[in-house]
């Protein structure tokens, strides 16, 4: 057993290696440019290549995967001749403002700036202020004679000035655009990588994409929860009802509203019900509307829309699921055996029918425990949920391929962890059942 969950355990790592490198290629190749869904529709072509350099996009493909995992400080301290680290602290509205900086020979930590064609050294002080002084003998020279500097600037980049360049940098924020000359020629975006507890920045949030999909990622987990337990139980209830009277009635009418919900698409299940409780009887929100993070405490009620209507789909398919094995083991040669044994109708359903009818339900419970957590993009647009699903979408509309990645890697993580744990749980029903 030890030996096959280890086996698993590095078939989980390869897995997600291979995703994560087919994802940023997909993004790579997918039609869409970052820059200009950040900018707009009105940026100029000078404007929009200087945020793909700032960006880091015109580094090769290979180098921003291999950042995006590993990190780029490492790439970028032999370039700037000093170790790098890095500052969490609290600035303006941002509670955990990330800062890079230089760790000079004297452990104090800096940054450059160039301001008038003169290179300016930012030292940290110790209430996180910084103190600007001149730095002109900073300057190196290239054997092409070229004036540089490499050195970590404000934004969190290891970036290359060159000496009367005059470059332009166009950064675009909250008060529009903004227009800075002596900008640097070249830049390395800089961050831990994956690996090292760092996704990357968002690029439509301008934020660590840990901090954004953090929430999302419980939002989806309260969810699919909810409905997990209200769908799982009443499926199998159902399933084992309708197969234990298989022909009669109750079976006929489990079997048709199993297939009624399982067909019907989530988007029309999701608008029904809003048209019958929140528009007809106004009972319910149609909407789920965060306010704040303690929203749902508040009113619970917006909940009970997008739990059922995530739940009718997986109430219909598990529900057909169970049906269809508790058939199949009641009309085994063991069970007909244990009835002519003298078992009760109890025992031989209780001892031999329940157990070996799960082993189906049970793969697909585990299956669709990765749909419930990210697949649930349907149901989150219709009541506005702001869940995984919902995040990654709008990531791959954006192509902000950090934030995709991070989503792809929480999918896989759970959709090769859940069947790691069925295939525990199959051990547990059936004691046949042996990993080598």
């Amino acid at each position: 057993m030890a030996r096959y969950f280890v086996r698993r355990l590095l078939t989980m790592l390869l897995t997600m290696f291979i995703v994560s490198v087919a994802v940023f290629g997909i993004v790579e190749v997918a039609p869409g440019n970052v820059a200009r869904n950040m900018l707009g529709a009105f940026a100029t072509p000078a404007q929009e290549a200087s945020m793909a350099r700032q960006l880091g996009l015109t580094r090769p493909v290979v180098t921003r995967y291999i950042s995006w995992l590993l990190g780029s400080d490492w790439q970028a301290s032999p370039v700037v001749g000093y170790p790098l680290t890095e500052t969490v602290s609290a600035q303006g509205l941002v509670a955990n403002s990330q800062q890079w900086w230089e760790v000079l020979p004297n452990g104090e930590l800096a940054q450059w700036t160039v301001d008038g064609g003169k290179l300016y050294r930012l030292v940290r002080q110790p209430d996180g202020s910084t103190q600007k002084a001149l730095d002109e003998s900073s300057w190196k020279s290239s054997p092409e004679g070229e004036i540089y500097f490499w050195g970590v600037d404000t934004s969190n980049h290891a970036a290359r000035w060159v000496r009367g360049s005059k470059e332009i940098e166009y950064d675009y924020n909250y008060s529009g655009w903004v227009q800075k000359t002596d900008a640097p020629v070249e830049y390395i975006p800089l961050s831990k990588g994956l690996l090292r507890g760092e996704a990357g920045m968002s690029l439509r949030y301008k934020a660590p994409v840990s901090d954004v999909i953090g929430r999302r990622i419980l939002n989806s987990f309260v969810l699919a929860s909810l409905a997990m337990l209200f769908s799982i139980p009443t499926a199998v209830a159902l399933g084992l009802l309708a197969g234990l009277n298989e022909g009669k009635l109750v079976d006929r009418i489990i079997s048709i509203g199993g297939l009624i919900t399982a067909g019907s698409p989530d988007f029309a299940t999701g608008i029904l019900l809003t048209m019958v409780f929140a528009i007809g009887l106004k009972v319910l929100p149609g909407a789920t509307v965060y306010t704040s993070e303690n929203a749902i405490l508040k009113d619970p009620r917006m909940l009970v829309l997008p739990v059922l209507t995530a739940s009718l789909v997986e109430i219909g398919y598990v529900l057909r699921i169970t049906r269809a094995s508790v058939v199949e083991v009641m009309n085994s040669m063991y069970v007909r055996t244990a009835i002519l044994k003298g078992l009760t109708y109890r025992q031989v359903v209780l001892r031999h029918v329940l157990r070996n009818a799960m082993m189906a339900p049970i793969t697909v419970i585990m299956l669709h425990i990765n749909w419930f957590i990210g697949g649930l993009v349907v149901v989150e647009s219709v009541f506005g949920f702001p869940g995984l699903g919902n995040f990654i979408l709008n990531a791959a509309l954006y192509k902000d391929v950090y934030a995709i990645e991070a989503g792809a890697m929480v999918l896989i993580i759970l959709a090769v962890g859940t069947q790691l744990v069925a295939d525990l749980v199959y051990s547990l029903i059936n004691p046949r059942i042996r990993y080598a």
